[in-house]
């Protein structure tokens, strides 16, 4: 692993319909601690025909070190690491699928890498789903992203009582990426927790049918 690119060379694990016969793709980005093969499991519930499901793996089974709500010099240089396995990915994918049906979804550390992904790299993606998660930086952050989302379909799904991620944090990533041209769904949910409930589910599974 290097020092300063810790997530180059990273595997990417892949299950469904290989990336050459594929008419549609999901990116799934894991949470802190977990595995790109366990991510590999949301695609139990999800449309899987002519679907091709695409996970990264972290070094060290973390994209960066600190919270999310750290400045993010502080979780240098793994985040930037971590974009731009990310981006490479994101490349490899859509050598294959058209962007415009590419999902990315993240969990937690996922969703919040995934937040920043997309926001820096705005264009039309098929979707973006963030369970848990939100655009990083300490409170107070201002966001001043460029460039258009044209419409992407957007859905932001968390607990009002989470222990990572402020529900506000849920509040400004939305209005972030409204501010961008996506269509944004969020959804708050009372004492749900660290996790991911039924109804998100079975919204992701919506959006990436509709790919």
């Amino acid at each position: 692993m290097s020092e300063a690119d810790p997530h180059d060379g990273q595997p990417v694990e892949h299950r469904g319909t290989p990336l050459e016969d594929a008419e549609r793709a999901v990116v799934l980005l894991h949470g802190r601690g977990a595995r790109a093969t366990g991510m590999l499991q949301f695609a139990d519930d999800l449309p899987s025909e002519a679907t091709a499901f695409v996970a990264p793996q972290a070094a060290r089974a973390t994209w960066y070190p600190k919270s999310f709500l750290e400045p993010t010099r502080e979780n240098e240089p793994w985040f930037s690491s971590a974009l731009s396995l990310v981006g490479d990915v994101f490349r490899d994918v859509t050598e294959h699928v058209p962007a415009d049906r590419v999902l990315l979804l993240g969990f937690s550390q996922g969703a919040c890498l995934g937040s920043e992904f997309v926001a820096r790299n705005p264009r039309r993606f098929g979707g973006f789903v963030a369970f848990s998660g939100g655009l990083h930086g300490p409170e107070g952050t201002t966001y001043d992203y460029a460039g258009s989302l044209d419409g992407t379909p957007v859905f932001l799904g968390c607990s009002d009582r989470d222990p990572h991620i402020p529900e506000s944090r849920v509040h400004e990533t939305k209005a972030v990426f409204e501010s961008v041209d996506a269509d944004v769904t969020e959804r708050i949910y009372e004492g749900m927790g660290h996790g991911v409930n039924e109804d998100e589910l079975k919204f992701a599974a919506s959006m990436v049918d509709s790919l």
